[in-house]
């Protein structure tokens, strides 16, 4: 059993890896978007729907980070999502691959590695969830 110390330390690494890893997708793919056609040509066969994903879901990371470390309920829901969300994006690029659309395989090492992280996080979020507060 975890202790109430053990326990928050996780919740803020959690937290801590969310926010980082939100600040990294928000540069990442905001180089690629907005760092005009050189940054565009060293990204190769970029996948539109799966740039502008990640891209804009690098900001929720953050905000569910935030609310991780502030205890939050609705965090742990926002990451449970997440998931849900990355694994629909990865699962349509799956689909364009299939289908013969051009891609690069970091694509698909990245959205792993996203998948793999936000499983992590919500495990950790859902397992030291607040306990829900009866109203009076």
């Amino acid at each position: 059993m975890k202790t109430g110390s053990s326990k928050k330390r996780s919740v803020w690494v959690a937290a801590g890896v969310a926010v980082a890893f939100g600040a990294l997708t928000i540069l990442s793919g905001g180089r690629v978007l907005f760092g005009g056609a050189a940054a565009r040509e060293a990204a190769g066969n970029v996948v539109p729907f799966v740039l502008w994903f990640n891209f804009l879901s690098g900001f929720v990371y953050v905000l569910a980070g935030i609310g991780l470390a502030a205890g939050q309920r609705w965090a742990t829901l926002l990451a449970l999502t997440l998931v849900a969300g990355i694994a629909a994006v990865f699962a349509l690029f799956g689909l364009h691959v299939l289908q013969g659309g051009a891609f690069e395989m970091r694509t698909a090492g990245a959205m792993t590695l996203r998948l793999v992280v936000w499983v992590a996080i919500a495990a950790v979020a859902a397992r030291n969830a607040p306990a829900k507060q009866s109203s009076v």
